[in-house]
């Protein structure tokens, strides 16, 4: 099993958000690099979290909230990254669940296999997204945790 990089792409809005037909990993790149619209990251923590209080403290681990305030079209190429990077998880975790709720549930419940940490914080960083990659793909596969 692998991410598809169109799940990917719609977690963040899909061709009307990013202005641009996903196919391939490399046009995701590519539009990563470019700068995420600000819409995307709206959508990806709408997928990630529902609305409320965790979808607020997700959008802000991403870009702080002062900084939201000034971004009105684009994300910057790390603040992209980072949210690339949920919305693998995102894809990857809704696809392994089969279940949004479920799913969300995965997200943000502490996970003894992960140090007790929740996946959404870990993955902020590309090791941390890894490690909840690994994780799910276990569990995908059944094998032991």
């Amino acid at each position: 099993m692998t991410i598809k990089a169109s799940d990917v792409a719609r977690i963040l809005g899909g061709e009307r958000v990013l202005r641009r037909r996903v196919r391939s990993v490399n046009d995701l790149r590519e539009v990563v690099e470019a700068g995420l619209p600000v819409e995307s990251l709206r959508r990806a923590v709408e997928a990630a979290a529902g609305k409320g209080r965790d979808a607020n403290e997700l959008l802000y681990g991403i870009v702080p909230k002062t900084t939201l305030l000034r971004r009105h079209r684009l994300l910057n190429v790390e603040e992209s990254q980072r949210l690339e990077r949920l919305a693998r998880i995102v894809a990857l975790s809704n696809e392994v669940w089969e279940d949004p709720e479920r799913s969300r549930e995965f997200l943000f419940g502490v996970q003894p296999s992960l140090g007790g940490t929740r996946p959404v914080e870990l993955s902020r960083s590309e090791l941390g997204a890894r490690q909840v990659e690994e994780l799910l793909y276990q569990m995908e596969y059944s094998l032991p945790v």
